[in-house]
């Protein structure tokens, strides 16, 4: 009795057969064309007619052959073959022409398809990698700049209040607050505003960023209710506004970095070369800009001297309670940068 057969044997492929061919795709080679083509058939024709016309109007009577002898019938035979031959070789040239025709285009569309691969494996190679390439760049411009904010400034370590506690500059009494006795001060102190604390005066002389920046406006309107800092805020906001009208802006200028013991020595009353290094703008259409307009107008010059005054004893004050780290952040200001590029232009550093 015969079993059953089992439907998985079936599918076990015989190792005797042959394999099937590898489908390159593009890059197979062209399918060979018929052998016999249109070339042949018009070259197959041409010969019959001329091997007929040969045949209806032969080649002369047959005195002329019998006077030529051999020599007549070898001419004849000749004038048969050559131009066979010359259609054939006609055939065969237009026939290698298209072969090559299409051989090369089969090779420029392999030239093409392997350019575009190329290309696409690039662009994919470089979207994978730039978000790893990006986070890097980040990382190093973050190191950058902590490295030179550590190199230009040497951090106190004395023991001091928070930024946001300690008064940037100390309250100041007008002449006649302090001529009252006593006594009468207890009227006067209901009035009194309490002083900036550091971090707000830093933020208030590098102004607010755009019209959006809300925190920015709130630390202006504070320091200007503070006596001690607003004249300062109004005499840096008349030097930036005449600067802009040159197209001279504080965030497009880059200046070197000063250590913090240089900007103490400022402010204990050092000038000309060992303050130097405070000078740190270099922009040269901006010293250019703002050197002419000192010499043309007076208005700029006297604003000028105005803001400079102010910035020297504001800033001897506020010296008093920074640390080093503050008056690293307070150089990196608006306002500061202004001093650096007008402190250059008046001679302040020579």
């Amino acid at each position: 009795m015969s079993s059953s057969s089992d439907p998985t044997q079936e599918r076990i492929p015989d190792p005797r057969a042959t394999p099937t061919a590898l489908d390159l795709g593009l890059y197979a080679r062209a399918d060979v064309g018929p052998r016999i083509t249109g070339v042949e058939m018009v070259a197959i024709g041409v010969s019959v007619v001329w091997i007929g016309a040969v045949v209806f109007f032969g080649f002369g009577t047959s005195e002329e052959e019998d006077a030529g002898g051999g020599l007549s019938t070898l001419l004849s035979i000749l004038a048969v073959i050559l131009p066979l031959a010359l259609i054939w070789v006609a055939a065969m040239a237009a026939r290698t022409a298209r072969a090559l025709r299409q051989e090369a285009a089969r090779l420029q569309a392999s030239i093409d398809a392997m350019r575009a691969a190329y290309v696409e494996q690039q662009q994919r190679q470089s979207m994978e990698m730039k978000p790893d390439l990006v986070q890097k760049l980040d990382d190093l411009v973050a190191a950058q700049q902590a490295a030179d904010t550590k190199l230009a400034t040497f951090t106190s370590l004395r023991a001091v209040e928070p930024a946001e506690v300690r008064a940037a500059v100390p309250p100041v009494l007008s002449e006649a607050d302090a001529a009252q006795p006593q006594p009468a001060l207890a009227f006067v102190q209901e009035a009194v505003v309490e002083p900036i604390s550091v971090a707000d005066f830093i933020k208030a002389l590098n102004f607010p960023e755009n019209e959006h920046d809300k925190e920015g406006f709130r630390t202006l309107r504070r320091a200007l209710e503070d006596r001690s800092t607003e004249r300062l805020i109004r005499a840096s906001q008349d030097v930036l506004t005449l600067l802009s009208q040159d197209g001279i802006y504080m965030d497009d200028l880059r200046p070197d970095r000063s250590k913090s013991e240089v900007w103490r020595r400022f402010a204990k009353g050092e000038r000309g070369r060992p303050i130097a290094a405070l000078g740190g703008i270099h922009d040269r259409s901006s010293l250019v800009l703002a050197a002419g307009r000192m010499r043309k107008d007076p208005v700029f010059r006297d604003a000028v001297h105005h803001f400079l005054r102010h910035f020297d004893r504001t800033f001897m004050e506020f010296e008093k309670n920074a640390s080093d780290e503050e008056i690293a952040h307070l150089a990196d200001t608006r306002t500061a940068r202004a001093f650096m590029l007008l402190g250059r232009v008046t001679g302040t550093f020579d």
